[in-house]
């Protein structure tokens, strides 16, 4: 809305002094022409903004323009600030409101509070895109307006429908009732009921999504720890094939991909990881494995090194007429 950016706009130029039309755009994800007309409504509502031409010109405040809020303590802030980090600011797709948030927090407190609250905030390092072994987190991937369809249902408590792609199916219309979201490792889950059954959906595995007019039947209060929590238990303990896979480092974010459950993760010598995963059935264990072809070796269970091997005969067989050319 117009308004919440022109509150960013103050706080913008409270924090970082003098910025160009340009700077101010990029920070508010706007056109420069819509900065000039928003500079214009400030001066015409009484904000002492001011602007300098030349090389070095753009917008001003005059000094202590400003507002104060009082109540927030010093862990308080530092709390605030820490959510509001780079990483945690993409969580659930309120990147843009978070970090408006994050400029009023700033610019409400005391003066001398405000520098040595923001230097600490940079000391604390929230999720970050590598582990100590230099593995990337992989970003999540959703398909356009995913997420903000899926945010709205469940804030507003309305069903939601979308086409989901179970690993290696192919897509089916779904029908549900919001219960909440819960982001894990990186990943965005939707908890909700189906025809009165739980389910869990992974938002990246959503090819669109709609929230529908009518309401959803769920509780008035939820407690999601508890219900995240019962669901993990009974996913794990379901009748689904337990395997231990030896993976390249660099494969392994496609394993995980394809996998219901990660148990365990450990590091072996060289690029390769141990891990201890769960897959629907050996049907889609052995079409996950064979994505990988030779980074990858199952050592458990037998049934499924089995069939792997039976594949790999398989198809040496059919080929094995062929005859390579000679080499001169």
């Amino acid at each position: 809305m117009r308004a919440d950016r022109l509150v960013s706009m103050v706080l913008l130029l409270r924090q970082r002094g003098r910025m160009t039309a340009e700077q101010l755009a990029n920070e508010l994800e706007v056109s420069t022409r819509t900065v000039l007309r928003d500079i214009d409504a400030l001066s015409t509502a009484g904000v002492p903004v001011y602007s300098d031409r030349g090389r070095y010109g753009g917008f001003s405040l005059l000094p202590g323009f400003r507002t104060e809020l009082t109540g927030l303590n010093h862990d308080e802030a530092l709390a605030l600030l820490t959510a509001g980090s780079d990483r945690g600011q993409k969580v659930f797709g309120l990147s843009a409101p978070l970090a408006s948030a994050m400029r009023k927090v700033v610019d409400a407190l005391p003066e001398g509070h405000r520098a040595s609250l923001e230097d600490a905030a940079k000391r604390f390092l929230v999720e970050p895109e590598i582990d100590l072994l230099s593995r990337r987190v992989a970003a999540e991937e959703l398909a356009d307006g995913v997420m903000s369809e899926v945010r709205s249902a469940v804030l507003t408590g309305r069903r939601l429908r979308f086409d989901y792609v179970p690993p290696g199916k192919t897509p089916l219309p779904r029908t549900v009732d919001p219960i909440g979201l819960v982001t894990v490792r990186g990943h965005t889950y939707l908890l909700a009921t189906e025809a009165g059954d739980d389910r869990t959906y992974r938002l990246s595995r959503m090819l669109s999504a709609e929230a529908l007019p009518e309401p959803a039947q769920r509780p008035a209060h939820v407690d999601l720890d508890r219900i995240w929590a019962e669901r993990s238990t009974r996913f794990l303990s379901k009748d689904h094939l337990p395997v231990v896979v030896r993976v390249k480092s660099s494969r392994r974010d496609e394993l995980l991909d394809a996998t219901r459950a990660v148990r365990l993760e450990e590091s072996e010598q060289g690029d390769w990881i141990r891990l201890d995963v769960t897959f629907e059935d050996l049907r889609h264990a052995v079409w996950a494995v064979r994505q990988l072809d030779t980074d990858a070796e199952v050592l458990v269970p037998e049934a499924l090194r089995v069939a792997l091997r039976d594949r790999a005969s398989l198809l040496v067989n059919r080929y094995d007429s062929i005859r390579s050319p000679d080499v001169r």
